[in-house]
Protein backbone atom coordinates (compact mmCIF):
# COMPACT_ATOMS: atom_id res chain seq x y z
CA UNK A 1 0.00 0.00 0.00
CA UNK A 2 2.70 2.35 1.15
CA UNK A 3 4.70 1.57 -2.38
CA UNK A 4 1.37 2.51 -4.07
CA UNK A 5 1.19 6.01 -2.44
CA UNK A 6 4.57 6.50 -3.12
CA UNK A 7 4.52 5.70 -6.85
CA UNK A 8 1.24 7.96 -6.59
CA UNK A 9 2.60 10.73 -5.10
CA UNK A 10 5.89 10.72 -7.43
CA UNK A 11 4.02 10.66 -10.82
CA UNK A 12 2.07 13.69 -9.84
CA UNK A 13 5.09 15.14 -8.99
CA UNK A 14 6.62 14.54 -12.09
CA UNK A 15 3.07 15.68 -14.14
CA UNK A 16 3.47 19.14 -11.54
CA UNK A 17 6.94 19.38 -12.92
CA UNK A 18 5.99 19.69 -16.20
CA UNK A 19 3.78 22.91 -15.04
CA UNK A 20 6.26 25.04 -13.06
CA UNK A 21 4.50 27.64 -11.61
CA UNK A 22 4.39 31.04 -13.92
CA UNK A 23 7.04 33.63 -11.80
CA UNK A 24 5.68 37.34 -11.13
CA UNK A 25 7.45 38.71 -14.10
CA UNK A 26 5.51 36.19 -16.60
CA UNK A 27 2.30 37.31 -17.96
CA UNK A 28 -0.33 35.46 -16.49
CA UNK A 29 -2.72 34.17 -19.06
CA UNK A 30 -3.87 31.44 -20.92
CA UNK A 31 -2.52 30.88 -24.17
CA UNK A 32 -4.81 31.62 -27.18
CA UNK A 33 -4.70 28.06 -28.90
CA UNK A 34 -3.07 24.80 -28.16
CA UNK A 35 -1.42 23.01 -30.82
CA UNK A 36 -3.02 19.57 -31.27
CA UNK A 37 0.33 18.00 -29.72
CA UNK A 38 -0.21 20.08 -26.32
CA UNK A 39 -4.42 19.44 -26.45
CA UNK A 40 -3.59 15.72 -26.86
CA UNK A 41 -1.25 15.80 -24.11
CA UNK A 42 -2.96 17.90 -21.66
CA UNK A 43 -5.65 15.57 -21.94
CA UNK A 44 -3.82 12.20 -21.64
CA UNK A 45 -1.71 13.45 -18.80
CA UNK A 46 -4.83 14.73 -16.40
CA UNK A 47 -7.29 11.51 -17.54
CA UNK A 48 -7.51 8.40 -15.13
CA UNK A 49 -8.24 5.25 -16.30
CA UNK A 50 -12.15 5.25 -17.06
CA UNK A 51 -14.81 4.22 -14.04
CA UNK A 52 -18.36 3.03 -13.42
CA UNK A 53 -21.05 5.38 -13.06
CA UNK A 54 -24.38 4.33 -11.79
CA UNK A 55 -26.09 5.11 -15.48
CA UNK A 56 -24.01 3.14 -17.94
CA UNK A 57 -26.68 3.38 -20.84
CA UNK A 58 -27.20 5.29 -23.79
CA UNK A 59 -29.23 7.81 -22.30
CA UNK A 60 -25.78 9.97 -20.42
CA UNK A 61 -25.51 10.96 -24.31
CA UNK A 62 -27.46 14.09 -23.73
CA UNK A 63 -28.65 15.69 -20.09
CA UNK A 64 -32.33 15.19 -18.56
CA UNK A 65 -32.32 18.67 -16.44
CA UNK A 66 -34.56 20.21 -18.24
CA UNK A 67 -34.59 23.47 -16.22
CA UNK A 68 -30.75 24.16 -16.23
CA UNK A 69 -31.34 27.40 -17.52
CA UNK A 70 -32.67 28.67 -14.88
CA UNK A 71 -29.42 29.94 -13.27
CA UNK A 72 -28.16 31.25 -16.46
CA UNK A 73 -28.38 35.03 -15.55
CA UNK A 74 -27.13 34.71 -11.59
CA UNK A 75 -24.26 32.89 -13.35
CA UNK A 76 -23.46 35.37 -15.45
CA UNK A 77 -24.06 38.44 -12.68
CA UNK A 78 -21.30 36.08 -10.59
CA UNK A 79 -18.60 35.31 -13.07
CA UNK A 80 -18.02 38.45 -15.30
CA UNK A 81 -17.60 36.66 -18.81
CA UNK A 82 -14.84 36.53 -20.40
CA UNK A 83 -12.27 38.17 -18.15
CA UNK A 84 -8.50 37.10 -19.14
CA UNK A 85 -7.79 33.48 -17.83
CA UNK A 86 -10.77 32.92 -17.15
CA UNK A 87 -11.65 28.55 -16.96
CA UNK A 88 -14.64 27.02 -16.93
CA UNK A 89 -15.13 22.96 -15.73
CA UNK A 90 -17.80 20.86 -16.43
CA UNK A 91 -19.22 17.17 -16.47
CA UNK A 92 -21.27 15.22 -18.94
CA UNK A 93 -22.39 16.15 -22.55
CA UNK A 94 -23.81 19.34 -24.38
CA UNK A 95 -25.54 20.73 -20.74
CA UNK A 96 -22.16 22.08 -20.84
CA UNK A 97 -21.78 24.08 -23.76
CA UNK A 98 -24.80 26.17 -22.84
CA UNK A 99 -23.17 26.94 -19.54
CA UNK A 100 -20.12 27.82 -21.94
CA UNK A 101 -21.80 30.21 -24.12
CA UNK A 102 -22.98 32.39 -21.04
CA UNK A 103 -19.63 32.34 -18.86
CA UNK A 104 -17.62 33.12 -21.98
CA UNK A 105 -14.38 31.36 -20.91
CA UNK A 106 -10.80 31.01 -21.93
CA UNK A 107 -10.61 27.65 -21.88
CA UNK A 108 -12.72 24.62 -20.85
CA UNK A 109 -12.03 21.42 -19.20
CA UNK A 110 -14.75 18.65 -19.25
CA UNK A 111 -14.46 15.82 -16.72
CA UNK A 112 -16.52 12.39 -16.58
CA UNK A 113 -15.51 9.38 -15.61
CA UNK A 114 -16.85 7.27 -18.30
CA UNK A 115 -14.39 7.33 -21.32
CA UNK A 116 -17.34 7.19 -23.22
CA UNK A 117 -18.07 11.29 -22.39
CA UNK A 118 -14.17 11.78 -24.21
CA UNK A 119 -15.86 10.17 -27.46
CA UNK A 120 -18.93 12.66 -27.35
CA UNK A 121 -16.82 15.71 -26.58
CA UNK A 122 -14.28 14.33 -29.59
CA UNK A 123 -17.34 13.95 -31.94
CA UNK A 124 -18.62 17.57 -30.82
CA UNK A 125 -15.07 19.21 -31.67
CA UNK A 126 -15.83 17.80 -34.96
CA UNK A 127 -18.93 18.86 -35.86
CA UNK A 128 -18.53 22.52 -34.62
CA UNK A 129 -15.42 22.64 -36.73
CA UNK A 130 -17.08 21.22 -39.47
CA UNK A 131 -19.97 23.68 -39.09
CA UNK A 132 -20.33 27.00 -40.77
CA UNK A 133 -23.51 27.73 -38.63
CA UNK A 134 -26.19 26.28 -36.17
CA UNK A 135 -28.22 24.89 -39.38
CA UNK A 136 -24.63 23.14 -40.01
CA UNK A 137 -24.31 22.16 -36.62
CA UNK A 138 -27.86 20.66 -36.74
CA UNK A 139 -27.56 18.57 -40.01
CA UNK A 140 -24.21 17.02 -39.31
CA UNK A 141 -25.29 16.10 -35.64
CA UNK A 142 -28.42 14.38 -37.08
CA UNK A 143 -27.39 13.15 -40.14
CA UNK A 144 -30.48 14.95 -42.30
CA UNK A 145 -30.34 17.68 -44.83
CA UNK A 146 -29.60 21.31 -44.21
CA UNK A 147 -32.99 23.52 -42.80
CA UNK A 148 -31.87 25.56 -45.38
CA UNK A 149 -34.95 28.26 -44.58
CA UNK A 150 -33.00 29.10 -40.93
CA UNK A 151 -31.72 32.18 -41.31
CA UNK A 152 -28.83 33.64 -39.05
CA UNK A 153 -31.91 35.23 -36.79
CA UNK A 154 -33.54 32.40 -36.38
CA UNK A 155 -34.62 31.27 -32.94
CA UNK A 156 -33.69 27.69 -31.34
CA UNK A 157 -37.59 26.92 -31.69
CA UNK A 158 -37.78 27.75 -35.39
CA UNK A 159 -34.05 26.01 -35.65
CA UNK A 160 -35.68 22.70 -34.71
CA UNK A 161 -38.90 22.87 -36.63
CA UNK A 162 -37.34 23.24 -39.67
CA UNK A 163 -35.04 20.15 -38.58
CA UNK A 164 -38.33 18.13 -38.15
CA UNK A 165 -39.31 18.51 -41.70
CA UNK A 166 -35.46 17.68 -43.47
CA UNK A 167 -34.89 13.99 -44.47
CA UNK A 168 -32.66 11.96 -42.88
CA UNK A 169 -30.40 10.17 -45.06
CA UNK A 170 -27.88 7.00 -44.43
CA UNK A 171 -25.64 8.25 -47.03
CA UNK A 172 -25.06 11.60 -45.66
CA UNK A 173 -24.73 9.43 -41.78
CA UNK A 174 -21.70 7.79 -43.32
CA UNK A 175 -20.08 10.75 -45.03
CA UNK A 176 -20.30 12.44 -41.95
CA UNK A 177 -19.24 9.89 -39.93
CA UNK A 178 -16.21 9.67 -42.65
CA UNK A 179 -15.90 13.80 -41.69
CA UNK A 180 -15.98 13.37 -38.48
CA UNK A 181 -12.89 10.95 -38.21
CA UNK A 182 -10.90 12.69 -41.06
CA UNK A 183 -11.08 15.88 -39.18
CA UNK A 184 -9.73 13.67 -35.87
CA UNK A 185 -7.16 11.82 -37.20
CA UNK A 186 -5.94 13.35 -39.93
CA UNK A 187 -6.62 17.02 -38.83
CA UNK A 188 -5.63 17.20 -35.86
CA UNK A 189 -3.34 13.73 -35.68
CA UNK A 190 -4.68 12.79 -32.43
CA UNK A 191 -3.60 8.69 -32.06
CA UNK A 192 -6.91 7.30 -31.42
CA UNK A 193 -7.38 4.08 -29.45
CA UNK A 194 -10.02 1.42 -31.67
CA UNK A 195 -12.19 1.88 -28.77
CA UNK A 196 -12.46 5.39 -29.22
CA UNK A 197 -13.41 5.16 -32.43
CA UNK A 198 -15.68 2.59 -31.85
CA UNK A 199 -17.26 4.80 -29.32
CA UNK A 200 -17.52 8.13 -31.54
CA UNK A 201 -19.02 5.75 -34.13
CA UNK A 202 -21.99 4.11 -31.89
CA UNK A 203 -22.69 7.72 -30.40
CA UNK A 204 -23.18 9.14 -33.81
CA UNK A 205 -25.50 6.30 -35.36
CA UNK A 206 -27.55 6.84 -32.21
CA UNK A 207 -27.85 10.77 -32.97
CA UNK A 208 -28.57 9.14 -36.56
CA UNK A 209 -30.97 6.57 -35.54
CA UNK A 210 -33.04 8.47 -32.83
CA UNK A 211 -32.77 11.93 -33.86
CA UNK A 212 -33.88 14.67 -31.26
CA UNK A 213 -35.09 11.87 -29.19
CA UNK A 214 -31.90 10.59 -28.56
CA UNK A 215 -32.93 10.57 -25.03
CA UNK A 216 -36.90 10.37 -25.21
CA UNK A 217 -37.70 13.36 -22.61
CA UNK A 218 -36.49 15.49 -22.27
CA UNK A 219 -35.51 15.59 -25.94
CA UNK A 220 -32.62 17.74 -27.62
CA UNK A 221 -34.92 20.42 -28.82
CA UNK A 222 -36.38 20.25 -25.70
CA UNK A 223 -33.25 20.93 -23.91
CA UNK A 224 -32.48 23.63 -26.43
CA UNK A 225 -35.33 25.38 -26.50
CA UNK A 226 -36.05 25.25 -22.87
CA UNK A 227 -35.73 29.01 -21.00
CA UNK A 228 -34.96 30.54 -17.69
CA UNK A 229 -37.49 31.68 -15.48
CA UNK A 230 -38.01 35.42 -17.20
CA UNK A 231 -38.68 33.04 -20.28
CA UNK A 232 -34.94 33.90 -22.01
CA UNK A 233 -33.47 30.86 -23.77
CA UNK A 234 -29.61 30.52 -23.00
CA UNK A 235 -28.82 28.00 -25.00
CA UNK A 236 -26.05 27.16 -26.92
CA UNK A 237 -28.41 26.78 -30.04
CA UNK A 238 -30.62 29.76 -29.53
CA UNK A 239 -27.91 32.37 -31.39
CA UNK A 240 -25.23 32.50 -33.81
CA UNK A 241 -23.31 34.60 -31.55
CA UNK A 242 -23.48 31.66 -28.90
CA UNK A 243 -22.71 29.10 -31.64
CA UNK A 244 -19.80 30.72 -32.87
CA UNK A 245 -18.32 31.47 -29.26
CA UNK A 246 -17.98 27.63 -29.08
CA UNK A 247 -16.59 26.86 -32.66
CA UNK A 248 -13.92 29.03 -32.22
CA UNK A 249 -12.86 27.54 -28.67
CA UNK A 250 -13.38 24.54 -30.22
CA UNK A 251 -11.43 25.40 -33.17
CA UNK A 252 -8.55 26.37 -31.37
CA UNK A 253 -8.22 23.25 -29.13
CA UNK A 254 -9.48 24.89 -26.10
CA UNK A 255 -12.16 22.54 -24.79
CA UNK A 256 -10.18 19.50 -23.15
CA UNK A 257 -11.89 16.11 -22.52
CA UNK A 258 -10.44 14.72 -19.59
CA UNK A 259 -11.52 11.05 -18.31
CA UNK A 260 -11.29 11.26 -14.51
CA UNK A 261 -13.07 11.04 -11.22
CA UNK A 262 -14.08 14.11 -9.32
CA UNK A 263 -12.77 12.37 -5.83
CA UNK A 264 -9.64 10.20 -7.83
CA UNK A 265 -6.04 11.00 -7.55
CA UNK A 266 -5.01 12.44 -10.11
CA UNK A 267 -7.60 14.34 -12.92
CA UNK A 268 -8.55 17.23 -10.79
CA UNK A 269 -4.98 17.64 -9.41
CA UNK A 270 -3.05 17.68 -12.75
CA UNK A 271 -6.00 20.56 -14.28
CA UNK A 272 -4.85 22.55 -11.05
CA UNK A 273 -1.23 22.72 -11.39
CA UNK A 274 -1.54 23.44 -15.20
CA UNK A 275 -3.91 26.19 -14.68
CA UNK A 276 -1.72 27.47 -12.11
CA UNK A 277 1.12 27.27 -14.56
CA UNK A 278 -1.13 29.78 -16.85
CA UNK A 279 -2.46 32.33 -14.02
CA UNK A 280 -5.63 30.89 -15.01
CA UNK A 281 -8.62 31.19 -12.73
CA UNK A 282 -11.83 28.81 -12.62
CA UNK A 283 -15.31 31.09 -12.81
CA UNK A 284 -17.33 28.32 -13.09
CA UNK A 285 -17.26 24.53 -12.18
CA UNK A 286 -20.46 22.53 -13.14
CA UNK A 287 -21.04 19.38 -11.26
CA UNK A 288 -24.51 17.90 -12.47
CA UNK A 289 -25.70 15.81 -9.73
CA UNK A 290 -22.54 13.91 -8.98
CA UNK A 291 -21.98 15.22 -5.42
CA UNK A 292 -25.11 13.56 -4.73
CA UNK A 293 -23.08 10.44 -5.57
CA UNK A 294 -20.07 11.31 -4.00
CA UNK A 295 -21.60 12.31 -0.72
CA UNK A 296 -23.43 8.64 -1.05
CA UNK A 297 -20.28 7.25 -1.43
CA UNK A 298 -18.51 9.30 1.78
CA UNK A 299 -15.84 10.81 -1.13
CA UNK A 300 -17.10 14.33 -0.75
CA UNK A 301 -14.40 15.27 1.23
CA UNK A 302 -12.12 13.74 -1.05
CA UNK A 303 -13.29 15.71 -4.14
CA UNK A 304 -13.42 19.08 -1.70
CA UNK A 305 -9.77 18.49 -1.44
CA UNK A 306 -9.15 18.19 -5.38
CA UNK A 307 -11.18 21.32 -5.46
CA UNK A 308 -9.08 23.26 -2.70
CA UNK A 309 -6.21 22.59 -5.37
CA UNK A 310 -7.79 24.57 -7.96
CA UNK A 311 -7.01 28.31 -8.85
CA UNK A 312 -10.16 30.02 -7.43
CA UNK A 313 -11.18 33.76 -6.51
CA UNK A 314 -14.41 35.13 -4.58
CA UNK A 315 -16.23 34.66 -8.18
CA UNK A 316 -15.66 31.14 -8.82
CA UNK A 317 -19.09 29.23 -8.79
CA UNK A 318 -20.28 25.82 -8.17
CA UNK A 319 -23.56 24.84 -10.68
CA UNK A 320 -24.56 22.44 -9.51
CA UNK A 321 -28.22 20.59 -10.27
CA UNK A 322 -30.64 18.40 -7.10
CA UNK A 323 -32.98 15.70 -8.01
CA UNK A 324 -35.82 17.40 -6.17
CA UNK A 325 -38.01 13.96 -7.00
CA UNK A 326 -40.51 15.74 -9.68
CA UNK A 327 -41.13 12.86 -12.71
CA UNK A 328 -40.59 13.14 -16.80
CA UNK A 329 -38.91 15.63 -18.74
CA UNK A 330 -36.12 16.46 -16.15
CA UNK A 331 -39.02 18.09 -13.92
CA UNK A 332 -37.51 16.53 -10.98
CA UNK A 333 -33.57 18.29 -11.38
CA UNK A 334 -33.29 21.92 -9.61
CA UNK A 335 -30.19 23.62 -10.55
CA UNK A 336 -28.42 26.04 -8.02
CA UNK A 337 -25.27 28.20 -7.54
CA UNK A 338 -22.79 28.16 -4.71
CA UNK A 339 -19.66 30.42 -4.18
CA UNK A 340 -16.43 27.98 -4.50
CA UNK A 341 -14.15 29.21 -2.03
CA UNK A 342 -16.59 29.70 0.71
CA UNK A 343 -17.65 25.92 0.30
CA UNK A 344 -13.72 24.67 0.05
CA UNK A 345 -12.79 26.30 2.87
CA UNK A 346 -14.73 23.60 5.28
CA UNK A 347 -12.53 20.58 3.46
CA UNK A 348 -11.90 18.03 6.17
Amino acid sequence: MWGRRVASLIALLGIAAAYPPRTATRAADLPERLTDQAFWKLSADASEPGGYFRSQDITNLTSNELWFQYVVPDLIQRTNPGRPGAVYLGVGPEQNFTYMAAVRPKMAVIFDIRRGNLDIQLMYKALFELSRDRADFVSLLFARARPSAAGTSATAAQLFRLLASSASSETQYRQNLAAIEDRLIKGHGLPLRASDLAGIRAIYQTFYYSGVAVRPSPTYADLMTATDAAGANHSFLASEAAFTFLKDLESRNMVIPVVGDFAGPKALRVIGAYLKSQGAVVNAFYLSNVEQYLYQDGRWNVFCRNVATLPLDPSSTFIRSTNAGGFGRGGGFVSSLGPMLEEVSSCR
